[in-house]
């Protein structure tokens, strides 16, 4: 047992020691020469660390601002080999790695994540990581349905987070010179837009493949993996590239591969980012859009210059590039002789994320920008695989003015209409909307799609609308006005209360 005069005689000479002992804040607190303080870093995770996910991971690994602290797959080989990537680029062994991508998702240190998963997952994860109040850098394509992105994007919007899309091409010099020649019309009024698609993956099937032994969860999670895709029992070939990418399953075949890129630039070059086509066709391989202003789309093969070439048409020249940095127009006066280097590192387009999740701006390929770009996608396969023609809509109610959105439900419009109207003014709708959707609440038929508009509203005028026709209902639509007042209250709205 020790003694007091014991405790104190030892207390007083470690005192002693500590006082001597020189104070030491190492480099990784203060920053070294070309690193940020540890305070003024994005901290970032990262879910999927696959081939496509290391080579982009790196590129937040180069930034002086940044942390990379976790990483997370389903693979037990590629966490391990993302976790010696991190810890041999700072020298240390601090990244932390899961199984879990919820373990990553629950973690309020971090600040954002790279999400480099299979296609399926994309949107899923991008949804959990808004809801979990982090801003993403997410791998192409956006989504493997129309209905996914256009969920990301309205979350991105509801919740203010920052989404940059791995559609990288539009942060890469001889792409961006290509755009601005058709953009500031110097190849005059723009008659066709040139999209190639990846030639390997034109047979895209639908394959349920025979049952294997399941690896155990540890080495590989299967569950995890398949996520959002109908259950199937495990066979080795399913994670493999070679075979997802051409199915239906779990991606969108040669369309979506490279035109996740090539139509999202030709979007850019049409100044289209806000729409789409209204309608496909097919002249014999070739896939052809229309764009309301005449315009036409080719998503096609045989385009020049390596992989994910582009060209565009106008009435007084032509200009065509792809990956290899190569171009040519006609006429040639166009190029200003310059010449580019090629390839397309992600670095710019992880740049330009990371200064938007510092200024609360959205960058280039944001959400919205994304899912116009794989909707296009997404109706081209649709007309392929229907083998028939296919009209479109785009601008589509939700992207209508609150006051005509107001219009909308206050009018003799079908059910339909009034859902998508009330679903943009949950995005929208502010306390000039309240009064419509207040209105609709005691309805059987219409309560539950405008309180489905109130519910995020930050307005208080929501929530005493909410809390007023509580004594006006009864059955579902009062037990549904109830739930969300409940949602209300957790965000600490004092109208709820």
């Amino acid at each position: 047992m020790i003694t007091r005069r014991q405790f104190i005689k030892t207390a007083s000479a470690a005192a002693a020691g500590i006082a001597a002992a020189p104070s030491i804040v190492t480099s990784t607190a203060l920053g070294a020469a070309n690193r940020a303080p540890a305070g003024e870093r994005i901290v970032v995770g990262v879910i999927g660390t696959g081939g496509r996910g290391r080579d982009v991971m790196r590129a937040f690994l180069a930034q002086p601002d940044t942390q990379v602290v976790a990483v997370c797959d389903c693979f037990a080989d590629r966490r391990s080999a993302a976790k010696d990537d991190v810890n041999r680029n700072y020298g240390n062994q601090d990244c932390a790695v899961y199984l879990d991508m919820f373990d990553i998702l629950n973690r309020p240190d971090i600040d954002a994540l790279l999400i480099a998963t299979g296609d399926n997952w994309h949107s899923g994860v991008s949804l959990l990581a808004a809801r979990a109040g982090k801003d993403m850098y997410c791998e192409k394509p956006m989504s493997v349905a129309i209905a996914e992105s256009r969920a990301v994007s309205d979350t991105m919007r509801r919740l203010g987070r920052v989404f940059q899309c791995g559609t990288q091409r539009r942060s890469i010099s001889h792409f961006q010179f290509a755009a601005g020649l058709a953009i500031s019309g110097k190849l005059g009024k723009l008659t066709e837009l040139h999209a190639e698609e990846a030639g390997g993956l034109q047979d895209v099937h639908q394959t349920i493949l025979p049952a294997e032994p399941e690896p155990p969860r540890e080495e590989f999670d299967w569950d995890r993996w398949l996520g959002p895709a109908a259950w199937r029992p495990y066979n080795k070939e399913y994670p493999t590239r070679g075979f997802w990418s051409g199915d239906w399953d779990f991606s969108g075949g040669s369309v979506t591969e490279w035109g996740s890129h090539t139509v999202d630039l030709c979007q850019w070059a049409n100044q289209s980012d806000n729409t789409g086509p209204v309608e496909f066709w097919k002249e014999g391989e070739r896939l052809i859009g229309r764009y309301a202003d005449g315009v036409k789309l080719v998503i096609r093969t045989g385009l020049r210059f390596g992989s994910c070439p582009v060209r565009y048409e106008g009435e007084e020249g032509w200009v065509e590039t792809g990956d290899s940095g190569e171009m040519d127009a006609n006429p040639k006066s166009l190029l200003e002789n310059r010449n580019f280097l090629g390839g397309y590192p992600p670095d710019n387009h992880v740049r330009a994320f990371l200064d938007c999740v510092k200024t609360r701006q959205q960058p280039v390929s944001n959400a919205e920008v994304a899912h116009r770009s794989i909707s296009a996608c997404h109706v081209a396969n649709i007309c392929k695989r229907l083998g028939r023609p296919v009209k479109w809509d785009p601008p589509a109610i939700e992207d209508a003015g609150e006051a005509t959105l107001i219009g909308i439900i206050q009018g003799n419009a079908p059910y339909v209409d009034k859902l998508k109207a009330c679903r943009g003014l949950r995005i929208r709708g502010t306390a000039a909307s309240v009064p419509a959707l207040a209105a609709m609440l005691p309805d059987p038929e219409l309560s539950h799609i405008a309180r489905y508009a109130l519910e995020p509203m930050p307005c208080p005028e929501a929530g005493k609308a909410l809390r007023d026709a509580l004594p006006k209902t009864a059955g579902k639509p009062k037990a549904g006005i109830a739930a969300s007042l409940g949602v209300r209250r957790t965000r600490s709205d004092p109208a709820a209360q």
